[in-house]
């Protein structure tokens, strides 16, 4: 699934892009620039496999990449279905099997999503649902919801419907079963944080919750619905939505890893499953391609393949977002070489996949490939390489136009250079936290530009971007539009891509980065010095010459520092299992880690009065005429006291601002 707590990024204050950045991938690539390039190549076998086969294979080995499938469709004819490198790289007892296009099932993760649309879609021609019908009335419980303006299927579609990211449930733990389709719509569902149609933000949920409305409107499970009435249609005879596999295909399945040589990564079982839980062989997602590139589709009509294909919200609803790429229901909305281009990435934990569709010119690409790579990159770089050399090779630009800026774009980069938050991320829990610490800038840069964070080449350096209309800043070098929706000059979203957002982040919510590393740095200090001053007492033998008071408060801020201690374990426990993928951490560890945090938060106040004792003059100070009471080191110690009080506070105020002591833990 774009992605599986994937989406989680290495380090624990970019864990809010648990999703973002495999997201970005589409983002981080370069693109050709914009201008006339080398003629086209004709589409047909013979060229196609000659590409491939010069391009792929030592892409595999050199980012280390297992296995990969890829399939190529144009002018309602299968071009070519290739297998390259593993689907088991074998054993001191077992031999390498080859992966093979027509029979090695593969997971396709979050294209599995372009099958619920599809579903969907065709429930729409039938008069059975509308599109823009309150989806509550399809359902049969009632959907928490957060703003009067109601949720419809076209909101679930286009990653619109409000909800925050979830991360729990996913992806099952080892031994866990699948859920089903209701519990995993219905048990812990997210909060709605925007409002229906206003803000793109990549929804998981919202995409089980529209194949739930399937399921419950044809009356039987939605499993079974697709398998007749998608991948039976159109002879997708392997395609299944099954988790685990039966035993039957098992030994069809290629096998997941990290990297070639890496042990094997066991087979995910997703929640909500129509969101990513598709295995299929290229010869199945052939099929899938031409018959949504088809005028005789066995799924739709023609006329709702293109409202399928068509931008599925407008101005009205996006306000200046609309001036970018846009969803349409169910697929990205993309431009390269002038050529308008739908696409769905897919990511799991091994699995990676990516799916173009050239509708206008009959054509599509898909691959898949069995490992993340080396790097955590390679395998969003492999399938970038591939999108964008297919684009160029058979859809080459024949547009003679250079990036020109706009007489506004000094004034308006001025406007948009700031702190942003991604619209995907949680805000009901802990999460939050690591949203607040995932920040992504938009600086100035030479001239007019202006560069995002997030947007880079594939070096990893941001690339100059300017204004070529008036709110839509476009790459210098490239063909990549980003838009903006403003009100009155006053930034309201840089639109990254049809299903991700950028939002300004509040002032209080932008200084938690710096706060949180001072006052933890501070308070770190002060944990390693707790057993350093008590070793140098216990050497020198200092005696206790503190009134009883001050005492009791220091012990009180002692035992705070080491709440804070246990804490930090405890959360870095939390951080660690999210990024691994593994079991969900348990509700003990999650309590225990608030109950401790805020522990640690009330040392604030033994601290402050600790720092107001320090500061009043008393009898003591006044006649220990030793140099550790002299005025420069009584000042220091006062200094000393002070920094602390704040460090604890500053403690306070990232717990209350990132969330880490909500309620809820249903993250």
């Amino acid at each position: 699934m774009l992605s599986s707590p994937l989406f989680l990024v290495r380090g624990l204050s970019a864990i809010a892009l648990t999703g973002v950045l495999a997201m970005l991938g589409a983002t981080s690539a370069a693109a050709a620039p914009v201008g006339l390039t080398s003629a086209a190549h004709e589409l047909t076998t013979e060229d196609v496999n000659a590409w491939l086969d010069g391009m792929l294979p030592s892409a595999l080995e050199r980012e280390g990449i297992a296995g990969a499938t890829v399939g190529v469709v144009s002018k309602g004819q299968v071009m070519t279905q290739r297998g390259y490198g593993y689907a088991d790289t074998g054993s001191d007892a077992e031999e390498p099997v080859p992966v093979d296009p027509q029979h090695t099932l593969f997971r396709i993760g979050s294209i599995s999503k372009i099958v619920t649309a599809t579903a969907v879609m065709q429930l729409v021609e039938q008069g059975r649902l509308a599109l823009d019908a309150p989806v509550q009335d399809y359902l049969d419980f009632t959907l928490d919801t957060s703003f009067e303006k109601p949720i419809t299927l076209r909101h679930l579609l286009t990653h619109t419907a409000g909800f925050e990211d979830k991360i729990a449930g996913v992806i099952a733990g080892p031994g866990e079963n699948a859920t089903s389709l209701r519990d995993a719509v219905t048990i812990d569902p997210p909060e709605q944080i925007a409002e229906p149609g206003t803000t793109p933000a990549y929804s998981n949920y919202s995409n089980g919750l529209a194949a739930y409305v399937v399921e419950r409107t044809v009356g039987v499970d939605y499993a079974d619905y697709v398998q007749e009435h998608v991948f039976d249609a159109v002879g997708m005879s392997t395609a299944t939505l099954a988790q685990p596999l039966p035993d039957e295909m098992q030994s069809s399945m290629s096998k997941g890893y990290s990297f070639t040589g890496s042990a094997e990564v066991p087979f995910e079982i997703n929640a909500p499953a129509p969101a990513g839980a598709i295995s299929a062989t290229t010869a199945d997602m052939n099929a899938f391609m031409l018959a949504q590139l088809g005028d005789s589709s066995p799924l739709l009509s023609e006329r709702t393949l293109e409202q399928m294909h068509e931008p599925a919200l407008s101005t009205e609803e996006l306000g200046g977002l609309a001036a970018g790429p846009r969803m349409t229901l169910g697929y990205f909305e993309a431009d390269r070489n002038g050529h308008r281009i739908l696409s769905h990435g897919g990511d799991l934990t091994a699995f990676h996949a990516q799916l173009d569709l050239y509708p206008d010119d009959e054509a599509g690409v898909y691959i898949s490939l069995n490992s993340t790579g080396l790097n955590g990159d390679a395998s969003t770089a492999i399938r970038d390489a591939l999108s964008r050399g297919f684009a160029d090779r058979y859809f080459p630009d024949q547009r003679d136009a250079a990036v020109v800026e706009t007489t506004t774009a000094a004034e308006h980069a001025d406007e948009i250079v700031g702190t942003y938050q991604v619209s995907r991320r949680s805000e009901s829990t802990f999460v939050r936290l690591f949203a607040a610490l995932s920040t992504v800038e938009v600086s100035p840069s030479a001239g007019n530009a202006v560069t995002i964070s997030a947007v880079t080449d594939l070096a990893g350096t941001p690339v100059d971007l300017v204004e070529v209309e008036p709110w839509v800043w476009q790459e210098v070098d490239g063909q990549r539009r980003f838009a903006v929706d403003q009100q009155d000059g006053r930034v309201v979203a840089i639109g990254l891509n049809p299903a991700f957002a950028l939002q300004p982040m509040s002032p209080s919510r932008a200084a938690l980065p710096i706060i949180a590393t001072l006052s933890l740095a501070v308070l770190a200090a002060a944990v390693l010095a707790l057993p350093a001053r008590w070793g140098i007492r216990r050497w020198y033998k200092v005696a206790q010459e503190a009134p009883r008071r001050e005492r009791l408060l220091r012990r009180l801020r002692a035992a705070a520092l080491v709440a804070l201690a246990l804490a930090g374990i405890l959360w870095a426990t939390v951080a660690a299992t999210l990024l691994s993928d593994g079991a969900p951490p348990s509700a003990v560890i999650l309590r225990s880690a608030q109950a401790l945090t805020f522990a640690a938060v009330l040392g604030a106040l033994p601290a402050a009065l600790l720092a107001i004792h320090r500061a009043q003059p008393t009898e003591s100070n006044a006649e220990n005429p030793s140099p550790w009471r002299s005025r420069g080191a009584h000042t220091l110690r006062i200094t000393g006291r002070i920094v602390l009080t704040l460090a604890f506070c500053g403690l306070g105020y990232v717990a209350v601002v990132g969330g880490l002591l909500l309620p809820s833990i249903t993250y």
